[in-house]
């Protein structure tokens, strides 16, 4: 079985006024996430849900000089990498239908890449 990263992508607005109820009923629909994940004969190998993207810092890369440390994400967006999922999968059709159902406004599904010696990426 293959392994997918679930990014989830939703706008950070939701957490100005949540109210508890709300908060509850968001991590029950992840909850049935997780549990139709597991009926499909699929695994949820890990995942977490992130803070803010206010809290975030970027380091960037320079040629030539030292690496570049702000506050913040690199990029302004609507939306914000708010958590992740490590899916186990037959194969990247599954990954697609199984993240149909995430309970996230945008999910983008990558492979995640096999770095073991005897392995080299796709390109």
């Amino acid at each position: 079985m293959a392994q997918y990263m679930f990014l989830l992508y939703d706008s950070e607005e939701w957490y100005d006024n949540v109210t508890a109820e709300e908060w509850q009923q968001a991590m029950k629909l992840h909850g049935a996430f997780a549990e139709a994940v597991e009926k499909a004969g699929a695994r949820i190998l890990g995942g977490e849900a992130l803070e803010r993207s206010s809290t975030a810092s970027t380091v960037k890369q320079r040629e030539g000089a030292e690496p570049l440390v702000t506050d913040g994400p690199f990029i302004e967006t609507k939306e914000a990498l708010g958590g992740y999922y490590v899916i186990e999968a037959r194969d990247l059709d599954q990954a697609l239908e199984l993240a149909k159902i995430c309970p996230s406004g945008n999910v983008e599904v990558r492979p995640v890449m096999d770095t073991s010696a005897d392995s080299q990426p796709s390109v």
